[in-house]
This record gives structure tokens, sequence and C-alpha cells, in this order.
């Protein structure tokens, strides 16, 4: 595991940790940690799992603090400046690197990666882990099915069974407003997939190896 930092267009200076694979990297991909002010961080153990499954598979994966967030610079924005950081992180772990780029979110960091990828042609497939559809939270709401069905790249959507904030049914919408999307529960757990984490995680996994080829 190597310490990084990097910077965003706008200024912000990020701590992240990149870790590669054993032989040459087949692709990339991006984590992107839960709501920072309930918790989140790049430290979480479903996002430890999914960083170490997706290193397995031949990925060079780097997870990263949003700002605001440990030992990130700047102040939390609300998930709306917190899409540069996204930005800034696949540009990162683009350096040196080929192949696609597979960008993984869990709840908050669900919600802002998928509205960075709108707009983001670098980002070759979404893993959407938990994404918020339910909840009282102050962040940007989830794009319409207008904006969603411009995106043709691949999407999975994950959550527990027991996910109150990403009901299966909720996410079924989503999916049926996209273009290439799948739909994974993962039975006996709830939005924190604890206990679970290495189940999930291979979800992620093989669903990458698909992108990978």
């Amino acid at each position: 595991m190597e310490p990084v930092r990097f910077t965003t267009e706008d200024g912000v200076s990020l701590e992240g940790e990149l870790r590669l694979p054993e032989g040459a990297p087949r692709g990339s991909a991006v984590i992107c940690h839960a709501h920072p002010r309930h918790g989140g961080s790049k430290d979480h153990p479903i996002l430890w799992a999914v960083r170490n499954e997706l290193a397995s598979r031949g990925s060079a994966v780097l997870a990263f603090n949003f700002r605001g967030t440990m030992g990130s610079a700047g102040s939390y924005a609300g998930g709306r400046a917190e899409t540069k950081d996204v930005a800034a992180a696949i540009e990162q772990i683009r350096l040196g690197t080929e192949g696609p780029t597979i960008v993984a979110g869990w709840s908050f960091g669900a919600n802002v990666a998928l509205r960075e990828a709108l707009d983001d042609p670098r980002v070759g497939a979404l893993a959407l882990i938990g994404l918020p559809l339910r909840h009282d939270l102050d962040i940007p709401s989830t794009p319409s099915a207008g904006e969603l069905g411009s995106f043709r790249r691949p999407v999975l959507l994950l959550s527990g069974g027991n996910d109150i904030y990403s009901p299966e049914e909720d996410l079924l919408a989503v999916a049926s407003a996209l273009t290439n999307a799948e739909v994974s529960i993962v039975a006996g757990t709830d939005h924190y997939l604890w206990r679970h984490e290495r189940e999930a995680a291979a979800l992620v996994g093989a669903f990458a190896e698909r992108l990978f080829g």
C-alpha cells in the first residue's frame, strides 16, 4: 500500500492510498467512501474488501478521502464539490495505468461517483454500493431518468437485502432507467454489509472482471 497525495482542479489536496496488483495492471479503480459527517472514510471494512478484491483481479486501486475528511484538506461541500475529488482521483490513478477505469462508491460515495461519471468519459463502469435513494441527507438528488438514460456504460447496483436507504425495488427502478445495469442483492445484511463484506466485494470483483475482459 502506497500513500499518495493529489490535487483537485480547485486546488484541494487530498490523501489516498494506492494498491497495485502483483502483475501489470489490467485496469484501474477508484474507491469513494460514505458520508464524511457520519463517520465515512476510505478505511471502512466494505471498502477495504472491495479494494483487496479489485487488486487481486489485476486492478490498480486508489482509495482516497474526500475533502475535509481526515488528512484531506478543504471542507465538506455537501456532495457538490466532491465530484471534483472523484475527477482528480480518476486522473491520478490513470497516470501510467492502461486499460479501463471502474469507479466504485458506497452510500454517499455512490451518489457522488454516479454524478461525476455522467459527464466523465474516463469512467468505464460504475459499481454503486448502497446508493442512497431513501434518506434525509442534504445531498444532491439522484439524477433523473433522462440523465441516467444517457449513461451507456456498465453499472452494478448492489445493496443488502435489508438496506432501508437503498431498497431493491428502488434499485430496480434506477436500473430500468439505465441502458446497461444489473442489480445484485446480498441477503441477510443491511446498508453496512457487516460480515458480508467479502461476499459483496466478490460481486464487485466479478463485475470488474467482465469489464477488464
